[in-house]
C-alpha cells in the first residue's frame, strides 16, 4: 500500500517552481521553498490524536442525529410539522457529512497523521461511508493538486474554452435568433446549468472523469466508457493502482450491503430520509465548494508552456463560509490557497500557515468574502468559458 500512495504524492513536492511573471502589473511568482520557509514549521506536523478526536467529534454528531431522528420524528402526529424535521435533518446531516468527507480528505493527502496505513484505513472507512471510492479519489486528486489550473493535465476541474453544448444547441433550435453570449447570460439557462451541476456533477465525474483535461488520464487511449472511478483498469488509473480501486470498491459494496439491510429492517423511505437525503447535500456543498476554489473573474488557467506548479496553485480561491465553514467544514473553504501549496498541512495548521504566507503573495493572494450563494450564482453567470489573453500569451482567462 505504501509504495502506490508514494507514488502519486511526491510529484506534488517535487513539482517545479520556476519564477514567471504574470504580466507587466503582477510580480513574479515566489519560489515554492521561499514560501515554505516562512510558515512556521510546526504546521507540517499532524497530531493523530488530534485528528482523531475530529473524527470521533464528527461521527458522534451524525450518530445522534440518526438517533434523534428515529426516535422523534416519527412521534411528531402533524404531517407538515414532520416533513420539516426531516427537511431539517437532512440539511444538518449533510452539513455533518460534509465535515466527515474532508477528514478522509485529510487521509488521502496525508495530513491526517504521519501514519501511511493509518491515514489509508481512516480515509477508507471515513469516504466508504459516504460512498465515495477512497483510493480511487485518492489518485485522481493527488495528479489534480499536482497539475492545478493546467489544461491539457488537471485532473479535477478544466473549464471550457466555448459556450456550453446547451446553449450551442439552443441557439440552434432558436436558428440563431438570440446570440450565445445572450443566452449563456440568461438567468433560466444559468439556473438549469447549475442544477444540472450541483445534482449531478459529482456522480459524473466518477462515472466518466467529466471536466477533467484531455492529457491527465494516465491511458489517453481510454474510451469514455473506461474512465470510471470504479473500473480498476480504467484509463485514470495506472496498472499497479488496480488493487487499491478494488479495495475502494469493496469498501462501496459493504456500505451498499449495510444500506440494503437497514431498508429490510426499517424501510426503504427510511433509509432514504436518513442516508439519501444527506449524501445529495454532501455532493451539493462539495461541488459548490471545489468549483468556487477554482473559478472566479480574477483567477487565470494555463497552457503547457505557461503552467508552473505555484501558478496553478495560486489560481485557487479562499472563500468564506462563517461559522459553518471554520468549525464543520473544518476550514477548508477559507484556506484553500495554501492547501494546494502544501497539501500535507493539517487543516487545523492552515489558517495558521495563511497568514504566514500571504505578505509574501500580495496581490497574487485571491479571497473573495461575498455570501457563499450569492457567489455560486454569480459566479455561474460570469465565468462561463475561459479564452486566451492576447496581452499574455499561453494565460487563459474568464470570457467577460
Amino acid at each position: 500500500m505504501s509504495t502506490v500512495t508514494q507514488v502519486v504524492e511526491e510529484p506534488v513536492v517535487r513539482a517545479r517552481t520556476v519564477k514567471m511573471t504574470l504580466n507587466a502589473q503582477q510580480p513574479a511568482l515566489p519560489d515554492i521553498n521561499t514560501l515554505r520557509k516562512a510558515i512556521p514549521a510546526h504546521c507540517f506536523k499532524p497530531s493523530a490524536l488530534r485528528s482523531l478526536s475530529y473524527v470521533v467529534r464528527d461521527l458522534a454528531m451524525a450518530g445522534v442525529l440518526v438517533y434523534a431522528a428515529l426516535a422523534l420524528i416519527p412521534s411528531i402526529e402533524n404531517t407538515t410539522y414532520r416533513t420539516i424535521a426531516w427537511v431539517a435533518y437532512g440539511f444538518v446531516q449533510g452539513l455533518v457529512g460534509v465535515g466527515i468527507w474532508i477528514l478522509a480528505h485529510e487521509c488521502g493527502h496525508g495530513a491526517f497523521s504521519l501514519h501511511r496505513h493509518l491515514n489509508d484505513f481512516v480515509g477508507w472507512v471515513l469516504h466508504s461511508l459516504l460512498l465515495v471510492p477512497f483510493f480511487s479519489w485518492k489518485f485522481s486528486h493527488a495528479r489534480h493538486h499536482r497539475f492545478t489550473g493546467h489544461m491539457q493535465k488537471d485532473m479535477a476541474f478544466v473549464p471550457r474554452t466555448s459556450p456550453s453544448y446547451f446553449v450551442r444547441t439552443v441557439a440552434g433550435a432558436l436558428n440563431s435568433v438570440l446570440d450565445l453570449e445572450v443566452l449563456e447570460d440568461a438567468p433560466f439557462v444559468n439556473l438549469i446549468r447549475l442544477l444540472g451541476q450541483q445534482l449531478g456533477g459529482w456522480q459524473v465525474y466518477m462515472l466518466l472523469n467529466a471536466t477533467s483535461g484531455e492529457d491527465s488520464m494516465q491511458n489517453l487511449d481510454a474510451k469514455w466508457w473506461r474512465r470510471s472511478h470504479f473500473d480498476p483498469f480504467s484509463g485514470v488509473f495506472r496498472p499497479q493502482e488496480a488493487l487499491y480501486v478494488l479495495i475502494s470498491d469493496l469498501g462501496l459494496a459493504l456500505v451498499a450491503a449495510g444500506l440494503y439491510y437497514s431498508s429490510m429492517a426499517l424501510d426503504w423511505q427510511t433509509v432514504f430520509l436518513l442516508y439519501g437525503v444527506p449524501y445529495f447535500w454532501v455532493n451539493h456543498w462539495l461541488v459548490a465548494i471545489t468549483y468556487l476554489h477554482h473559478t472566479h473573474q480574477d483567477v487565470p488557467h494555463y497552457d503547457g508552456e505557461r503552467w508552473t506548479f505555484v501558478a496553478g496553485a495560486l489560481a485557487t480561491v479562499d472563500r468564506d463560509f462563517g461559522f459553518i465553514g471554520r468549525h464543520i467544514f473544518h476550514g477548508i473553504i477559507d484556506t484553500h490557497v495554501v492547501h494546494h501549496l502544501f497539501s500535507r498541512i493539517p487543516f487545523y495548521h492552515a489558517e495558521e500557515a495563511t497568514k504566514a504566507i500571504k505578505p509574501l503573495l500580495g496581490d497574487l493572494y485571491h479571497s473573495d468574502d461575498r455570501s457563499f450563494h450569492a457567489a455560486l450564482w454569480e459566479t455561474s453567470q460570469s465565468c462561463q468559458y475561459v479564452k486566451s489573453d492576447p496581452a499574455n500569451p499561453g494565460v487563459l482567462k474568464w470570457a467577460q
